[in-house]
């Protein structure tokens, strides 16, 4: 089994598609083909479920996927290493939309000017989709929220997931935003709207919001619904719309044009971390942090 083998199941498997795949490693499809069916008769299983649309992954494939993120991530991290002290090959970061949008974008273009070489690919997600990306070795660290109430230097980054290791960057304050028309709201007995619109489960917000909520009792826990948006931006317009409460942080708001016209009440504060696997390291990793440091 060869590492660049390897690499191009993996890109099949992402783009369930030899063609795209091809293109995306900048191959002839006959080669990636071929390199498929040699990795399956080596392996002596079928990797893929094919039909005239798609390339599936078979339970076998699936499981091989996992040991190939494994054995590709600590490759390069390896290749890294024999140029300890200088940044180079690929960083992968996972990062909260919030964050993406508030934290990372001054970090992120000093980090490009000091090191053009490196490869940055930048991920959005959930706070447990991120975990689970760099647990599972798809992403090398993450910017994600604790859903814990203890001080900074307190709460367990085990909490997250085992095998993490984190850094605390920055707490953020989340406040329930709520359209202006909405009656004065001091408490979560007052709020009147049973929807609240939010990202999927995973989110440590979404959690956070669901929590204060229902400490009005057993009412609004029954008749709370919830509903998912891929945005901030399609949130507000909810909100905005009169037809739910969203829950953002406050310096994320404070970006939106219109933020003046809703009617905000504080929740609570949620810290932020960047996360990694415990033992991960490379230059690019610690130039990355160095820079989110400075922010």
């Amino acid at each position: 089994m060869e590492l660049a083998e390897l690499e191009i199941f993996r890109a099949v498997a992402r783009e369930q598609s030899i063609t795209r795949a091809a293109k995306t490693l900048e191959r002839v499809q006959s080669n990636v083909t071929t390199r498929v069916k040699q990795l399956e008769e080596s392996l002596g299983v079928a990797l893929f479920q094919r039909d005239s649309k798609k390339m599936t992954l078979t339970p076998e494939g699936q499981r091989l996927l996992g040991y190939a993120e494994q054995l590709l991530t600590l490759a390069e991290e390896a290749r890294q290493s024999m140029r300890a002290g200088t940044p180079s090959g690929k960083l992968r970061i996972g990062t909260m939309e919030s964050s993406g949008a508030t934290l990372l974008p001054k970090p992120l273009a000093r980090y490009h000017a000091a090191w053009p070489d490196v490869e940055l690919d930048v991920t959005t997600g959930t706070t447990q989709g991120l975990v689970d990306a760099v647990l599972g070795y798809r992403l090398d660290c993450a910017v994600v929220a604790h859903p814990g109430t203890a001080s900074a230097s307190r709460v367990a980054i085990g909490e997250l997931g085992e095998g993490l290791e984190g850094t605390f960057l920055k707490t953020e304050e989340l406040v329930l935003v709520l359209p202006a028309t909405h009656p004065k709201v001091r408490r979560p007995e007052d709020v009147t709207l049973r929807r609240l619109t939010a990202f999927t489960r995973g989110c440590t917000y979404r959690r956070c919001a669901e929590e204060w909520l229902e400490q009005a009792g057993a009412e609004i826990r029954r008749t709370l619904s919830v509903v998912e948006m891929p945005s901030y931006h399609a949130m507000l317009a909810h909100v905005a719309a009169g037809s739910a409460v969203a829950i953002v942080p406050r310096s994320l708001l404070a970006l939106h044009l219109d933020a003046a016209e809703f009617q905000t009440v504080p929740v609570r504060p949620v810290h932020t971390f960047l996360v990694k696997r415990s033992g991960f390291t490379t230059s690019a990793y610690e130039a990355f942090l160095r820079e989110l440091r400075h922010v």
